[in-house]
């Protein structure tokens, strides 16, 4: 079910409703039904992949927690196993069998191909790391095992953030399910402006932007320097209006019926540095292999060889776990290189521009930096949109080539439409640039409630208005 679709807007004021309503014995129950429900309304057969995790994890929490010593490290390594290899299977069977077959092809070997395609299931990257987070963490000692199934089987499927997360931590969300939740006008309505942020978001500026980014991607030899540039510009922003949106719904939604999840963006086209950007983007994925990948490797506490290599290690799986392809992989190698020159270089680079006269302070290297940052990231995302290596490379080549402006417009996307494109930008970033958007909340707040609600339904009026229905799934579905 997605969020931006008619069935969930009949879904979720039933839920709330019920959720308020029943005893708190059948909260959790009602939540673990009506998010089986939620998932189920994709392809209903792939909830039993899903309950397959949930019960490898389940009791290989309380086996971790009953062990000790090797034997306990030992359920770890299975039940991360036994985790991985469902992922493995869904989604990255085809593409190792593809690479092999690829090679086998190049060598002049017999290729096999398997006979038949597996869709991937919705969001199975997200709740799988959400599940391993748990039995990690159940295995260090910094969370007691859950054994109510219901609770625990809930906290995998809790519906706002199960296909695109944000992946949460046992010690954040588990807990949560065993607290009362009643109903407060408050905290619900600032829940439902969250999720009007998030709505704004994806169909006012992802939705439109992609019209454009469509066409040009989708045929890039078609298309001039000037169209290939704005594309990818285009892209930085849908991608980070489509995600971040998703988040913002999922966070807003929970709130209504009491919970509160991870903040998962934090404006990261406004860094300085990409490490800075990797701080403020994808929050809940970064800490996620910070955490249980870069760190056990030795994290920046080792020699510089092998700092590079953990770098380049954390980077390389995460590309991988954004997608099965080998475009994927390169995306997460670049941004990781960026970071191994970016500290490899800091105090030469602190230095000239020192002795330059552009010290931390001055407007103009932070000017600089930011620009720098912006400009390198969206090369990146060349790599992450394009269908693959030859077209990714077509669009590095031409990107500042053949820049007629009178050759702008592409097949679903004509020049009156850039007005509303560049407006929808604007206006994002005015809304998030520093307090902008806190302060128009307090003032709509303290309103009286004459002026409030018809303040609230014509933000509402606006998005419905104005957003674009024709690109309805989330970007990140396909992780």
């Amino acid at each position: 079910m997605l969020f931006n679709s008619l069935e969930f807007a009949l879904f979720f004021p039933v839920v709330c409703a019920l959720y308020f309503l029943v005893p708190r014995k059948l909260k959790t129950p009602l939540l673990l039904v009506a998010s089986c429900g939620f998932y189920m309304a994709f392809i209903p057969a792939y909830i039993l992949i899903l309950f397959t995790t949930i019960l490898v994890d389940y009791f290989a929490g309380i086996w971790i927690e009953n062990s000790a010593g090797p034997r306990k490290k030992r359920l770890l390594w299975i039940s991360i196993a036994a985790t991985c290899l469902i992922l493995f299977v869904f989604k990255y069977f085809y593409f190792f069998t593809d690479t092999f077959a690829m090679i086998s092809s190049e060598a002049g070997l017999p290729v096999w191909e398997p006979a038949i395609r597996i869709i991937l299931p919705i969001g199975l990257s997200f709740h799988t790391f959400q599940s391993l987070s748990y039995v990690i963490e159940v295995y260090r000692g910094e969370q007691k095992a859950e054994r109510d199934f219901i609770t625990y089987a809930t906290y995998v499927m809790f519906f706002p953030q199960l296909v695109a997360g944000p992946i949460e931590r046992p010690q954040n969300l588990l807990q949560q399910f065993h607290q009362v939740h009643r109903f407060d006008h408050d905290r619900v309505v600032s829940g439902l402006r969250r999720m009007a942020w998030g709505f704004f978001k994806k169909l006012v500026v992802a939705d439109r932007l992609a019209l454009y980014v469509n066409d040009v991607y989708g045929m890039p030899h078609q298309h001039n320097g000037l169209q290939l540039t704005i594309a990818t510009v285009f892209f930085a922003y849908q991608i980070y209006c489509d995600f971040s949106g998703y988040s913002d719904i999922a966070i807003g939604t929970a709130r209504v019926l009491g919970f509160k999840l991870m903040e998962n963006f934090d404006r990261p086209y406004q860094s300085s540095s990409i490490s800075e950007f990797w701080r403020r983007w994808h929050i809940s994925l970064s800490t996620w292999f910070r955490d249980y990948v870069y760190f056990p490797l030795g994290g920046s506490k080792v020699a510089k060889p092998k700092w590079v290599r953990n770098i380049l290690i954390t980077f390389g799986v995460s590309g991988l776990w954004h997608g099965a392809a080998w475009t994927y992989v390169a995306w997460g190698l670049l941004n990781g290189i960026y970071l191994v020159f970016g500290g490899l270089t800091k105090g030469i680079r602190d230095r000239c521009l020192g002795q330059l006269g552009l010290e931390h302070t001055t407007f103009l290297r932070r000017f600089l930096m930011w620009l720098t940052t912006f400009i390198l990231i969206n090369i990146t995302w060349i790599l992450f949109r394009a269908a693959n290596f030859s077209e990714a490379w077509y669009i590095f080549t031409h990107l500042f080539s053949n820049w007629d402006i009178s050759a702008i417009e592409t097949q679903n996307f004509r020049l009156l439409y850039f007005v509303p494109a560049i407006m929808a930008i604007g206006l994002l970033e005015v809304l998030q640039a520093g307090e902008t958007r806190r302060r128009i909340v307090r003032a709509i707040v303290a309103m009286p409630t004459y002026l409030r609600w018809p303040a609230y339904a014509s933000i509402v009026c606006f998005v419905i208005l104005f957003g674009v229905y024709q690109s309805a799934q989330f970007i990140y579905f396909q992780f």
